[in-house]
């Protein structure tokens, strides 16, 4: 079938009448993680209208007509926030019938990792439709509006899961750090102490001319003081290993 012959099949009778289907609003929500004073912080906005005034909620906004879902999460989230550029992936569609007391609206969520380096660059800011931007523990949060609390905690076993089987640590890392600092990340999400010595076998490169090292680091050859002992050696992810 040709696309003009798919598109002369999807043309809709002259009587056609889309009232006859309920429609339900769409929204969407992200969820911001990053590390910060050795902990797992994620970003949340103050409401300053109704519903849930002054409560605490993910950054988030209906989708409008012309746009794209991830389209309007980047929108939502430079507007409520001031973040942009930010990487963000599709977490799970939520859409209990009573989540929003104004009306039947179904949210997607989104969720992304923002590292030290990046915050530095861009400043928070908060909007016309709140009053204050924060970041707040994953372990300690503020009562939440909606079925953000919910959100949080699937974004949170996501991020775990995905650190099982991907890389994905690597962007909540600077370009360059230490074993001691990739394993503070790890123990950090997955809030457990993890022994030294079975990481260490993990994640360290075993020979750094083999290019088949199942390592998914590498070694760069430099070096940095961390607190009063000796000099640490300097690791990055191979390029290969980003994909997550």
């Amino acid at each position: 079938m040709s696309e003009e012959e798919r598109r002369a099949t999807a043309l809709l009778p002259p009587d056609y009448d889309a009232s006859r289907y309920p429609s339900p609003s769409v929204t969407v929500d992200v969820v911001i993680f990053s590390i910060q004073d050795n902990d797992l912080k994620v970003l949340l906005v103050q409401r300053s209208g109704p519903p849930y005034v002054g409560m605490w909620a993910i950054p988030g906004g209906f989708v409008r007509m012309d746009e794209d879902l991830l389209d309007a999460a980047r929108r939502e989230l430079a507007a409520e926030t001031g973040l942009h550029d930010v990487y963000l992936e599709q977490l799970y569609t939520f859409g209990a019938p009573d989540r929003d007391p104004r009306t039947r609206v179904i949210t997607v969520a989104y969720f992304a990792l923002v590292s030290g380096a990046m915050l530095l660059d861009q400043q928070l800011q908060a909007s016309a439709d709140t009053s204050d931007v924060r970041w707040f523990s994953v372990y300690d949060l503020p009562p939440l509006a909606f079925d953000h609390a919910a959100i949080i905690e699937y974004a949170l076993k996501r991020l775990q899961g995905k650190l099982t089987y991907t890389n994905i640590a690597a962007a909540l890392l600077p370009p360059e750090f230490s074993l001691t600092e990739l394993q503070k990340v790890y123990e950090i999400i997955l809030h457990q102490a993890l022994d030294k010595r079975n990481f260490r076998k993990k994640m360290q490169p075993s020979d750094p001319s083999r290019p088949d090292d199942p390592s998914p680091l590498e070694h760069t050859g430099r070096t940095r003081m961390i607190g009063k002992h000796r000099p640490a050696r300097l690791f990055r992810f191979r390029p290969a290993a980003l994909d997550w």
